[in-house]
């Protein structure tokens, strides 16, 4: 049988820890760097503070070392990061390839920026 979406997103939740947007609020601005794996018009919303976006569609191009045009931010495979994305499911599967790709402590922030901002939690507004 084919497998869906969710199906991978279940593969994922399996091998990567997943975080809460009230533990992720005790950390912003500590020295965790914040991914946001939305696409460019979602990013319009806002996003948390610090954050970098790297759209899903484009992370293993720029989390590759070896890739001329990689995101500098994402060379350390050691530091902290807490990926995110509109309602979890996407960070999920970015956080997994990122494992797969040597990043050692890579987090998913659960329920996603919907959740961040219904919550009421700090939006930055400005865009990259």
């Amino acid at each position: 049988m084919a497998k869906g979406l969710m199906d991978f997103a279940a593969e994922a939740r399996a091998k990567v820890e997943e975080i809460s947007t009230e533990e992720v609020e005790l950390i912003v601005g500590g020295p965790a760097l914040f991914l946001d794996v939305r696409e460019p018009g979602e990013v319009r919303e806002g996003h948390l503070p610090n954050a970098v976006n790297v759209p899903r569609g484009l992370l293993e191009a720029k989390a590759d070392l070896n890739f001329p045009h990689r995101e500098e931010k994402l060379e350390d495979r050691d530091q902290a990061v807490i990926v995110y994305c509109a309602s979890g499911v996407r960070s999920l599967l970015a956080a997994a390839t990122m494992q797969e790709m040597g990043f050692t402590n890579v987090k998913s922030m659960a329920g996603g920026f919907v959740a961040w901002k219904a919550e009421g939690r700090e939006i930055a507004g400005e865009s990259w």
